[in-house]
């Protein structure tokens, strides 16, 4: 399974790169060989801020036409260092079950290949200009 994750922190190991890593991890024991790119959004932080996050970042997937993936809850992790996040385990039960989502979107998005089930082409954007 091709995916990739990828980290908007500042900090190359910390929080957000230990929930991409709990997503990782569960993907691997998955299947491979998935072209289709759904996406999911997470966010870490250490008390709050998360949810703004994850609003503003959303809204730029859902014009580019990405399937979005969600969880069990909102996609975020909380902690100062991995080592906290680690202890959200909430947090960290909703990574996997992005990954748990993810991994069964696309393979339906494969057996929907398979079956000749193609993408859908987007028609041509019509722009609304509402000054008049």
């Amino acid at each position: 399974m091709k995916v990739l994750l990828f980290n908007g922190s500042p900090r190359e190991n910390g929080c957000t790169f230990t929930a991409l890593s709990e997503i990782a991890s569960a993907l691997n024991k998955r299947g491979k060989n998935f072209a289709h790119k759904p996406v999911a959004v997470i966010a870490s932080a250490r008390r709050a801020g998360t949810t703004a996050t994850l609003d503003t970042v959303s809204k730029y997937l859902g014009i580019v036409q990405m399937p979005v993936i969600s969880s069990t809850y909102w996609n975020m992790v909380h902690g100062n260092t991995p080592e906290e996040t680690k202890q959200d385990l909430e947090g960290m039960q909703i990574m996997k079950n992005i990954a748990l989502i993810m991994a069964w979107i696309l393979r339906c998005i494969e057996v929907g290949r398979q079956s000749g089930i193609t993408a859908p082409t987007a028609e041509k954007t019509v722009w609304t200009n509402f000054i008049r």
